[in-house]
């Protein structure tokens, strides 16, 4: 600690403070006030001291400018080493180390944190995967549905429009080119056989989505809906024994052309039955007959 006294001719005098680091001024400001007594006896009586502090990068100036008792000396020595103390933090929680002159603490290092794991992503589950065998009425899902409303398509002179209900959230659309055959009015509240498990398609510009089976004549003169019976379900599905089995997909009857292997066997008997290589269609406690009972038709 350096300590400066200087004697002015007007009897004024400084008293110097060159600041040290904490852990320094720790060990040595004891014993500079066990000293106080001599350092004031060093300096001229003053009185009224007035007491200035400059910033802690530079020392600390105490001025007297009037005479003083020697005890006055004392006391104002140790209040100037008290308040630089002060001033300093001499002592404070802050020192780390006595022999360290770094009074500077370390930031305390957070814990690491796991990583996120990346969210797995759902997969869609993979549409029923159809058994290989042969291709038969069983890939085709014909279904019983009721004709709701109906109307007359807009450009296609053949079409119908019709709404049909087949036990789904909403009716399915379809277009039949029965124009010929039908009027519309003529159609609504028919219970009729449909293959739903086509795609969608747009029919000059209707997106029709399912089929309705009708049979026809060879030479198309005369066109029949096939009709399911009366106490057959809405959604129900059309079976014909000994062709059990679940339905393809949509893709796949298409894929597959399963409707060029499955039609020619598909025609109705000599009493109008919808049949499969002989075999009734079949729903509710009834068969499928075509309107009328056309014999020797083709159904599709």
């Amino acid at each position: 600690i350096n300590i400066n006294i200087n004697k002015t001719a007007n009897k004024t005098h400084a008293l110097t403070l060159s600041p040290l680091c904490p852990s320094t001024m720790k060990t040595f400001i004891p014993l500079l006030l066990s000293l106080a007594p001599l350092v004031s006896g060093f300096a001229p009586s003053t009185r009224h001291a007035a007491i200035t502090r400059a910033p802690l990068s530079t020392s600390t100036v105490v001025t007297r400018a009037t005479a003083s008792t020697h005890e006055e000396d004392i006391e104002l020595t140790r209040k100037v080493i008290i308040d630089y103390m002060a001033a300093t933090d001499v002592g404070s929680d802050s020192v780390v180390d006595d022999d360290d002159d770094d009074d500077t603490t370390e930031a305390p290092i957070a814990p690491p944190q796991a990583a996120e794991k990346p969210k797995k992503k759902k997969k869609k589950s993979p549409p029923p995967v159809v058994e290989a065998g042969p291709v038969d009425i069983s890939k085709l899902n014909i279904i019983v549905g009721v004709i709701t409303k109906a109307w007359e398509h807009e450009t296609a002179d053949k079409l119908f429009c019709e709404e049909i209900d087949v036990g789904e959230a909403e009716p399915r659309q379809i277009a039949t080119g029965v124009r010929a055959h039908y009027n519309a009015e003529d159609m609504v509240g028919r219970k009729v056989c449909i293959l739903a498990n086509l795609k969608s398609r747009k029919l000059m510009g209707f997106p029709s989505h399912g089929m309705v089976l009708c049979a026809s004549t060879e030479d198309g003169s005369t066109v029949k809906f096939v009709e399911a019976p009366e106490d057959a379900v809405v959604g129900e599905r059309i079976m014909v024994e000994g062709f059990e089995g679940e339905p393809a997909t949509e893709n796949q009857v298409v894929k597959k052309k399963m409707l060029d292997a499955i039609f020619p066997d598909l025609r109705t008997d000599e009493n109008g039955v919808a049949s499969y290589k002989g075999v009734a269609l079949t729903a509710g406690t009834g068969k499928c007959v075509a309107e009328g009972g056309l014999a020797d038709a083709s159904v599709s």
